[in-house]
């Protein structure tokens, strides 16, 4: 009886970990295309900050943050989902964040890190049996070491490469 309690402990937590940080990545993605200054204002956004065309990157940045959140949440191809969430992680630390240490105090990549690191470690684990991975019979396909090497690799060398090729970081001020 302890056994099966703690497997719904583990598969509860797990959805409300998954559903928590999914939603919160898909708000960002709904902000980007809705609300603030939408993708005109997004778009800016990424201009100002070096990553041209900025156009394209609000847009990318926006339908990947909706899509791979709401997969996450839904706990659907999750390691995708994660790779995303790395993807994305890495170059906001890199682009906004990386010269301002490690500490989110002092405006650093320690939520960029905890929000790229999270999914790929519960796509490691699997989604849980509240997932529709479960109900789709793939997750013992698509969780363990190929989630984390293969999936973890894609997410990061997404990212590396979004900024060897678009990255652009403005001039520093001659003030």
């Amino acid at each position: 009886m302890i056994a099966a309690n703690s497997q719904n402990a583990t598969d509860t937590a797990l959805l409300i970990v998954r559903v928590a940080l999914g939603l919160t990545l898909a708000a960002h993605g709904y902000f980007k295309f809705f609300k603030g200054g939408k993708i005109a204002g997004t778009a800016r956004w990424f201009d100002g900050m070096g990553m041209r065309p900025g156009k394209v990157h609000a847009v990318l940045a926006a339908t990947t943050e909706l899509g791979a959140g709401t997969l996450f949440a839904l706990g659907l191809l999750t390691p995708l989902a994660a790779a995303g969430f790395i993807g994305l992680m890495i170059v906001a630390a890199y682009t906004q964040y990386r010269d301002n240490g490690f500490f989110s105090a002092n405006d650093g990549w320690e939520y960029n890190f905890v929000l790229g690191l999270v999914p790929i470690t519960i796509a490691t684990i699997g989604p849980g049996r509240f997932s529709l991975d479960r109900v789709l019979k793939i997750d013992d396909d698509l969780s363990g070491w190929i989630a984390l090497l293969l999936f973890g690799g894609i997410g990061i060398a997404a990212g590396i490469a979004q900024l060897l090729v678009f990255y652009r970081p403005p001039a520093p001020d001659a003030s």
